[in-house]
């Protein structure tokens, strides 16, 4: 039987981890680079970055809370979530409870994801200065790429629960009135 070594496997849990958006930004750089140079890499810029695998404005979503795609299977599938069930709350006719429960969902779920935000980045870094000065080992690369996965998996399952208990607060008119304000077109069969 073949077996997969550590590493790959840590790496390949990493790439689990990404959200939808960080594989999307990274086809639209591919893109953004067509018409330069053949040999100029469409990574050409990001070696300034601070942290070389998060960008500025992902760096900042982390340190908000913010959900940066991670939630997509609960919000494209009538999960709505605290934050955005807030900037809608006329629209959808919250009652006062709804608000207030939905106010206290969001400030736990930042209580909760802000720290794995930073966590994210604190493990980003510590990866980034490890190449940086030539330090990387295999055996910290597995046990690296591993720990990020599991910071990135929590942050993501956080994520969802949130969207998981925001639908338990509102109707099922709320749900749908929800998913049309989004412009969202409807579950698929």
């Amino acid at each position: 039987m073949n077996r997969i070594p550590i590493a790959v496997l840590s790496l390949m849990l990493t790439f689990l981890a990404v959200p939808h958006g960080l594989a999307q930004q990274h086809g639209n750089h591919h893109k953004a680079a067509e018409g330069k140079d053949p040999a100029t890499s469409s990574y050409s810029g990001m070696e300034k970055r601070r942290v070389k695998a998060l960008s500025g404005e992902q760096m900042a979503d982390l340190l908000a809370g913010r959900g940066m795609g991670l939630a997509l299977a609960a919000e494209l599938n009538s999960y709505p979530g605290p934050s955005h069930v807030l900037e809608l709350w006329d629209a959808l006719g919250l009652t006062d409870e709804q608000a207030l429960r939905t106010k206290a969902l969001l400030d736990q779920m930042k209580a909760e994801t802000i720290p794995l935000g930073r966590l994210v980045i604190e493990k980003e870094t510590e990866l980034d200065r490890l190449f940086s000065e030539r330090k990387m080992t295999s055996a910290h690369l597995a046990e690296m790429t591993k720990a990020i996965a599991e910071v990135r998996g929590a942050l993501r399952a956080a994520h969802l629960r949130y969207h998981l208990e925001m639908a338990e607060l509102l109707t099922p008119e709320q749900i749908r009135r929800y998913s049309q304000l989004r412009g969202y077109s409807g579950q698929v069969d």
